[in-house]
């Protein structure tokens, strides 16, 4: 994976999906976006095969789609061979460009899922995500120095155990035996 914002990514993360071959190329977007949480998805993109063939959905490019390209909302992804390589980008403009390989047999989606979905999904992965316009925190314009680390876990609201500030032990009883007990209250 490589965007605008982070440069190449190693080690390289990665993204298992399962698809049936009738699914779109623009399922197939989807679903990577959705695997890769990708929240801003008002950007277009494209899948390029490894003859050149462009497919994107015709209907974002107002009549001035490239040359020769497929539509992607129609083309189904049966027109890809097993083990075959082809190049997805999201964000044209911010370039997320990501390799995909076909597995090299077809995937049996009630053993690898445990249902047959009626779309592509994401059913393994490993490494990190990064965020698609590279802030690091909320309200990250960029320039800000990053926020002071918080002690573990005390920043949080205290609704699970080891969140939110440590709380004081209760005072023990007075020695000379003035504090009230529970037993002192029942006649």
């Amino acid at each position: 994976m490589h965007g605008s914002h982070t440069g190449d990514l190693w080690p390289r993360p990665g993204r298992v999906l399962i698809a049936s071959r009738s699914a779109t190329f623009e399922q197939l977007a989807t679903a990577i976006d959705d695997a890769l949480a990708r929240w801003d998805r008002n950007h277009s993109h494209e899948f390029t095969r490894a003859d050149g063939t462009i497919i994107t959905p015709h209907r974002w490019w107002d009549g001035e789609e490239p040359d020769q390209s497929l539509d992607g909302a129609k083309i189904r992804l049966g027109r890809l061979w097993l083990s075959e390589q082809f190049a997805y980008v999201f964000d044209l403009g911010d370039n997320w460009q990501h390799l995909c390989t076909v597995g090299p047999k077809l995937a049996d989606p009630m053993e690898t899922l445990g249902t047959v979905p009626d779309r592509p999904l994401p059913c393994w992965g490993w490494g990190d995500i990064p965020d698609q316009y590279g802030r690091r925190w909320d309200g990250d314009d960029g320039s800000s120095p990053m926020p002071k680390t918080p002690n573990g876990l005390a920043d949080l609201p205290p609704i699970l155990p080891g969140w939110g500030p440590r709380r004081a032990r209760p005072a023990a009883s007075p020695a000379d035996g003035s504090a009230i007990r529970y037993r002192d209250l029942i006649t």
